[in-house]
């Protein structure tokens, strides 16, 4: 992955715009009164399109762009210049944050960042327009993510911290607070992590069965993963590789893509412990799983890789996996 390709606004810009939702009430929904009227029984429509496009499995979400992008500017055209009550004006705005995050993650898995980006903070103006503070700190935990990948770590942190200041929900809360450990990990910031860590776990328990679906999906399997991982930053190994393994054994069956990534993340604590067999393994796994279902965010993982198994070619698995790659 060409790293340059990353977004164009700056750390500095969004740390910014992160203190300025963090500070600022939400915005006034005004109500459109011209244009034509908006029934209910649309919107439900609308949603439920939504709903069932987001979930799709990975492999059949890269046939769907385009039907997410005409959903997405059929809810901006319906706020823009349509007719509609308050309580359905929220719910468009609600749905519009949701499509952006949804159409976000697609670019980014793509490679396509700066638009991954501008999605994002599209989807937080509408979740700042609903007055849905969970969802813009979700929001703005993507940015922080975005920024964590392409290794800005004080952007990534100062982002979490913001959002965590009007997060309310405990599973929404849970993912901020193991962003933010894999983020102070990179950093070598050993007892800020141990505390996000324990917050992160603490969340996990406290969360019930009704929770917004955009953070459904945080689970004991993704606790152990991004601990094992932030560990790992940390230089503890053993501890590391045992919490991925758990981690990726816990996930159901229906995250593939996310199965991807955990076993790009055990291959790299099976590479810090000298273990380039089951490394190649692991990496071999996720290679052919993240070609199957078209994921390029979790090849690039893999790819990632490839160089440290290189004092490694006569090793059992690695000719194969450096060629695999190379295919």
């Amino acid at each position: 992955m060409d790293r340059r390709t990353f977004m164009t606004i700056s750390g500095t810009a969004l740390a910014t715009l992160a203190a300025d939702w963090a500070a600022g009430p939400a915005t006034a929904l005004a109500r459109a009164h011209d244009g034509k009227s908006i029934s209910e029984e649309f919107v439900v429509l609308l949603e439920g399109t939504a709903q069932r496009l987001a979930g799709l499995a990975t492999e059949e979400r890269q046939h769907a762009p385009a039907l997410l992008d005409a959903c997405l500017s059929t809810v901006i055209d319906l706020l823009s210049h349509g007719r509609y009550t308050p309580a359905l004006g929220l719910r468009l705005h609600t749905l519009a944050a949701s499509l952006a995050q949804t159409i976000a993650w697609h670019r980014f898995d793509l490679g396509r960042h700066t638009h991954a980006s501008q999605y994002w903070i599209a989807g937080l103006h509408h979740a700042h327009a609903a007055g849905d503070h969970d969802m813009g700190a979700t929001l703005l935990g993507d940015l922080a993510y975005q920024a964590a990948w392409r290794r800005d770590h004080t952007t990534a942190a100062d982002i979490l911290n913001h959002a965590l200041t009007r997060a309310d929900n405990p599973a929404a809360r849970c993912l901020l607070q193991l962003r933010l450990a894999r983020t102070l990990a990179a950093q070598g910031e050993r007892r800020g992590v141990l505390r996000a860590l324990s917050a992160a776990e603490q969340h996990l328990s406290d969360t019930g069965t009704d929770r917004p679906a955009w953070c459904a999906w945080v689970s004991e399997a993704d606790l152990a993963v991004d601990s094992g991982q932030a560990l790992l930053d940390l230089g503890d190994t053993g501890r590391a590789h045992q919490l991925i393994t758990e981690g990726e054994q816990l996930l159901p069956t229906a995250r593939d893509k996310t199965r991807g990534v955990f076993l790009a993340y055990r291959a790299t604590s099976y590479l810090d412990l000298q273990e380039p067999e089951p490394a190649a393994t692991a990496a071999t796994q996720s290679l052919l799983l993240a070609r199957r279902i078209g994921a390029p965010h979790c090849v690039s993982l893999v790819d990632g890789l490839l160089p440290r198994f290189q004092p490694y070619q006569h090793a059992q698995g690695v000719p194969e996996l450096l060629h695999l790659a190379a295919a």
